[in-house]
């Protein structure tokens, strides 16, 4: 089949291509981001391979379904770009990539987290300069500080086993408890209980209206002084103003974010040369207690070949006898 694959990096043709080896579809990469501007460069291609960043609204979808598409493959595991009741109207079958490799994920969580707590992104520096000063440099161990979990998914599930080898207490929030973090000792609470009792606070669930902004002010004002956030999954997860605010007065004393509210048009681009001109993201660097990376939680060499492998198949699947597997509903 003829595939458009949009939001192109030269790994994503890395792993596709060696992926697409046995398949030989016909891949036309774009290095252009899909919007409603872009959609109209298909040309001919049956399936269409977005990435999160890529916009999959009404107004795209219906120029996609016009232009003789006949399935959306996503090259992630959240849909929250896709606007799904159109894509059903349209008849439009949409697929993902539903687990790649949560440990990778889990894992930079915990990178995150470590590298703030001691300062090694600050002591990096220092010492690249001869400074070889410890001063502001003192962490806190993690052995017996209660973490707070949001979201218990195999990504939740992994940062827990993790954070069980360090003797942490672990409090967990989802609506869909999981056996295995019990037997690993976390106790289900409520969130209410994650932001008055936890020293961390790490985020693993999904973009949803009720999880939008679930990191408010309101949030904010119930934690402890000094609190430790952590956010690998969505950048909409977190009021992102509320959270300098909090900075700013010390409310919060580490932050590590892997994904912002605005990265659409930020994240996976180089923009060294103009600078960042989102000034809300521009103020949350400017804190030496925020490490922010650019969502590549996922980019490890097993994420990225279960992605292209997956997404192959699902794409096979379809043009073998016009069945969906790993679907979006």
């Amino acid at each position: 089949m003829k595939i458009a694959f949009y939001n192109t990096k030269q790994y994503d043709q890395e792993y596709f291509d060696k992926a697409n080896q046995k398949s030989g579809h016909e891949i036309h990469y774009l290095s252009c981001h899909l919007n409603k501007e872009t959609a109209s460069l298909v040309q001919d291609a049956k399936v269409v391979c977005a990435f999160i960043n890529d916009t999959l609204d009404a107004d795209v979808l219906t120029t996609l379904k016009d232009k003789g598409v006949e399935l959306i493959a996503l090259r992630s595991a959240g849909f929250n770009h896709v606007d799904l009741p159109s894509a059903k109207r349209l008849n439009l079958p949409v697929v993902r990539v539903p687990a790649y490799s949560p440990y990778s994920i889990a894992e930079h969580a915990v990178g995150l987290l470590l590298c703030l707590n001691r300062g090694i992104h600050r002591a990096f520096n220092r010492t690249r300069e001869g400074d070889f000063s410890i001063s502001n440099l003192m962490g806190f161990d993690l052995h017996n500080k209660t973490i707070g979990v949001i979201g218990t998914g195999k990504i939740g599930q992994a940062f827990v086993k993790i954070m069980n080898g360090f003797g942490c207490e672990i409090l967990a929030y989802d609506p869909f408890p999981s056996d295995d973090c019990t037997k690993l000792g976390a106790r289900y609470v409520s969130l209410e209980e994650i932001y008055t009792q936890a020293n961390v606070v790490s985020l693993h669930c999904p973009l949803t209206p009720e999880t939008h902004h679930l990191i408010n002010e309101a949030a904010l004002e119930k934690m402890q002084d000094g609190v430790s956030i952590i956010n690998t999954s969505r950048g909409k997860l977190v009021d992102s103003k509320a959270m300098i605010h909090a900075l700013k007065k010390g409310k919060v004393g580490l932050i590590g974010l892997d994904v912002y509210e605005e990265e659409e048009t930020l994240f996976f681009e180089d923009l060294s040369a103009r600078g960042i001109q989102d000034d809300v993201l521009a103020r949350l660097t400017s804190f030496p207690n925020v490490i922010i990376t650019s969502h590549q939680g996922f980019f490890t060499h097993e994420a990225m070949l279960n992605i292209a492998e997956t997404t192959i198949a699902n794409i096979n699947q379809f043009e073998l006898d016009g069945s969906i597997q790993n679907n979006v509903t």
